[in-house]
């Protein structure tokens, strides 16, 4: 909450450059997120599980890149290293094979978004005006909530089951993702670039 990105995107006084260096970031995580929630299709032994990843899958690809296009995002810029080393880490989480680590690891994405989308929602109330209206509403929406719900399910009970050790390493991929998802935040604000 603290973050100055959002403090910024919530009083609408975020400047657009950095607005739009988050989404272009973001449109190069989605890629790859979208590819690693497959693999957790993949791997999922549930046919509900496995629907459920692929539809999240689908849904970070195609239906959030209309939130870029509408900003003239260009999918193929150079990641930052953040976003790099954001998207090499899940990529190394599902390759390894470990399902309840990896939906551990996907979980911060859709819960911290999930959870400052309607927090923002609830604090502005109307959005008439806001210049950033659209991305609050996409992640305050009602769709997303119950995805972040559905997914939030399925790690508590994924969780449940794993023995003590899987669960020390699913404890661990959400607690990682979930500061990636700080440093994903607070990357664009310094329009992060690789030094050299």
């Amino acid at each position: 909450d603290d973050l100055p990105l959002l403090r910024q995107l919530e009083d609408g006084t975020l400047p657009r450059e950095v607005f739009v260096e988050y989404l272009s970031q973001d449109a190069r995580y989605l890629a790859v997120y979208g590819r690693t929630l497959a693999l957790a299709a993949s791997q999922a032994g549930d046919t509900d599980e496995l629907a459920f990843w692929a539809k999240g899958a689908y849904t970070s690809v195609v239906v959030e890149r209309a939130l870029h296009e509408t900003y003239g995002i260009d999918p193929d810029i150079t990641p930052s290293p953040t976003c790099l080393a954001y998207t090499s880490y899940l990529q190394s989480v599902a390759t390894r094979g470990n399902y309840p680590v990896l939906v551990a690891a996907v979980l911060p994405c859709y819960w911290i978004y999930q959870d400052v989308g309607s927090r923002l929602l609830d604090r502005l109330g109307d959005l008439t005006g806001h210049p950033y209206a659209d991305w609050i509403g996409t992640y305050a929406d009602v769709e997303f909530a119950e995805s972040c719900r559905r997914a939030r399910e399925i790690a508590d009970a994924l969780g449940a089951a794993a023995a003590p050790e899987t669960l020390a390493r699913m404890h661990a991929a959400f607690q990682t993702a979930s500061r990636y998802e700080w440093m994903f935040w607070d990357a664009p604000m310094r329009l992060e670039r690789w030094p050299v």
